[in-house]
């Protein structure tokens, strides 16, 4: 019985020919990404900004308007309302009160109390979360830092691994994925919270592993294939190693679109950031990745010693 083959052994798919249509394409795709974050900014949980977030079902569609009217008016602070999943299910968002523990608890109470009484036991409080705003800042910092140190060390590993076009080359392509993530939420104003975080780190740590893939079979072909073509050589790693970054990308995306549709709306925003990631690390392995080798001018000669170099050069 003959194994199934997505890619047939012979494919030569001239991926390089277009490597200047997607740079114009990923380059409007993060700058427009990070303008998002700057002007729409993040809907951020209540991880990092502090507060009380409280889930709440309803036997029919939520009144939003009404309630956010109504709760603004028992003095706790402006009140933040949004639809989760159904037209019957609402997170209600505090800001984080005095009074400590205490405090938060009689805040939780007294919006509970007020439901009910307008609301009838109908309604379900499905979750309730408290974050002091400290731990919240030092999230928010804990975040910030665990990203950056992740990719700067990804980058030295590279450097290290094989040299410092393709350490500087993965670095751009993290930067190229985190930021269109980043934006994904900014547009669609899902939660982002710990779980995002941990998605980001994730998505990093997938797009290095392809990345990685692509660029060890690239580094072996320069050894190969002396006279060729640096955008032929290119295209000829990417296409031996695009079987294996199908069958990768294909098991996890179909993993995923399984949490997305069937794993409710606590982990929906993580299984679509790492959706998304896969997708887009996956394209940035390709054309970003590998083009940047071309645009620093690496070439057949450029991690050979310099006597062998000069030797190849005399013999040409």
């Amino acid at each position: 019985m003959r194994l199934l083959k997505l890619v047939p052994d012979n494919t030569n798919i001239h991926f390089l020919k277009w490597r200047n249509v997607a740079t114009i394409f990923s380059l409007i795709l993060v700058f427009g990404s990070l303008a998002l974050v700057a002007v729409r900014g993040l809907n951020l949980g209540v991880d990092f900004r502090g507060g009380i977030k409280m889930e709440v079902s309803f036997p029919a569609t939520a009144p939003q308007d009404k309630l956010r009217t109504e709760l603004n008016t028992l003095g706790l602070g402006k009140v933040a309302i949004q639809q989760i999943g159904k037209p019957t299910d609402v997170a209600i968002a505090l800001p984080f009160q005095a009074g400590g523990e205490k405090g938060q608890q009689i805040a939780v109470d007294k919006v509970k109390a007020d439901l009910l009484a307008k609301y009838g036991q109908t309604i379900k409080f499905s979750r309730v979360e408290t974050v002091g705003g400290k731990v919240g800042g030092e999230l928010t910092q804990s975040a910030y830092y665990s990203a950056i140190i992740g990719m700067l060390a990804i980058a030295a590993y590279i450097w290290i691994r094989f040299e410092w076009q393709f350490g500087l080359g993965a670095l751009l392509s993290l930067v190229h994925d985190v930021s269109i993530t980043l934006g994904f939420f900014a547009i669609t104003q899902f939660e982002f919270n710990l779980q995002i975080v941990a998605a980001l780190l994730t998505i990093i740590g997938y797009s290095l592993n392809d990345t990685i893939v692509v660029y060890d079979r690239i580094r072996e072909n320069l050894r190969k294939y002396r006279k060729m073509d640096m955008e032929a050589l290119l295209d000829l790693s990417i296409n031996e190693t695009l079987s294996r970054t199908i069958m990768t990308s294909l098991t996890m995306v179909l993993s995923l679109l399984s949490l997305l549709i069937f794993g409710g709306e606590v982990i929906r925003g993580f299984a679509a950031a790492m959706l998304l990631g896969i997708v887009i690390g996956t394209y940035s392995s390709i054309y970003i990745a590998a083009p940047m080798l071309i645009w620093m001018k690496v070439g057949r000669d450029s991690f050979l010693p310099l006597a062998t170099s000069k030797n190849e050069k005399a013999r040409a």
